[in-house]
């Protein structure tokens, strides 16, 4: 059995929850906030109906290797969070927890918690120290960059 890691993220928006929220439960918005280098696409057609048990499937690139990836939605609680599991694709647990909160007027803390582990026992937690770990943290410095940008063109004047 390989371990569980835990990677987390909070950032500070200067954009109402609702607003937060709504990007976030879009699923094919992923593809904006996602490094173009994995050539991330959301293969379920839009628009997605989000809520528990909705399934959600994805094409990627990882270090050159295409990887098919299937979610499923376990909870969704607008405009406060939602969790989305892992089906099938490269991980033997992913977890990921979006949550949301007010943080003063017109802003909101966004906090990403994601609970993963590698399959192959020890070879994966190898695998997590030499490549899996690095990788996920730099996907989730450019997504956080990513949503600044985009919920800022947002809320931008057209």
């Amino acid at each position: 059995m390989s371990s569980i890691h835990i990677l987390e993220r909070r950032q500070r928006i200067a954009r109402p929850i609702e607003e937060v929220f709504a990007f976030y439960g879009d699923a094919h918005n992923l593809e904006r906030i996602t490094p173009p280098l994995l050539g991330f696409e959301v293969t379920t057609p839009a628009p997605i109906a989000m809520g528990p048990g909705t399934l959600i499937e994805y094409r990627l690139r990882l270090h050159r290797v295409p990887v098919r990836w299937r979610t499923r939605i376990e909870v969704w609680e607008p405009p406060h969070r939602f969790v989305d599991v892992q089906v099938k694709g490269p991980y033997s647990l992913w977890e990921h927890t979006h949550t949301f909160a007010q943080d003063g007027p017109g802003a909101t803390m966004i906090e990403d918690r994601v609970r993963y582990s590698i399959p192959f026992g020890p070879l994966g937690d190898l695998a997590d120290r030499l490549l899996v770990r690095r990788d996920l943290r730099q996907i989730f410095d450019y997504r956080r960059e990513a949503v600044a940008r985009e919920l800022a063109t947002a809320a931008a004047p057209r």
